[in-house]
């Protein structure tokens, strides 16, 4: 298995298992409406322990972003240039993914993006690009 694939715990195995429908899943708060990720136990804004799933739009833009140029692992360096990102959700959420283009030099933070989704082995993982709304 590639060692970069995800390895679900107890807090992110819904988020994986929902991705196999090709959906971001998410904890919403109750109590206050916080929509949270990482997943946890109670929310960080109001301490409440009672929570629902919500699925995201997939849209969002790019809070921060780095273009890596030379690989930090072997694995990566057929995939030259690539963007990893922070993208800010519409429904609040901050997610590290990255952000598929032919042409880096264009990217900015706050574009709009969207989730694609790309296969490896047993998992789709969630990747984004630039969206025109």
């Amino acid at each position: 298995m590639n060692t970069f694939l995800p390895t679900p715990t107890a807090d992110t195995k819904f988020f994986w298992e929902a991705t196999q429908n090709k959906e971001l899943k998410f904890q919403k708060c109750r109590n206050c409406g916080h929509v949270r990720w990482p997943a946890s136990i109670a929310c960080p804004e109001c301490h409440s322990f009672d929570f629902e799933y919500v699925i995201s739009k997939g849209i969002g833009k790019i809070y921060s972003f780095v273009v890596y140029n030379v690989a930090f692992h072997e694995a990566f360096k057929q995939n030259l240039p690539y963007v990893v990102a922070i993208i800010e959700l519409e429904e609040g959420p901050h997610i590290l993914s990255n952000v598929i283009t032919n042409n880096p030099a264009e990217l900015r933070c706050e574009m709009p993006v969207e989730v694609i989704w790309e296969e490896y082995e047993n998992y789709n993982i969630p990747k984004f690009k630039p969206f025109e709304n």
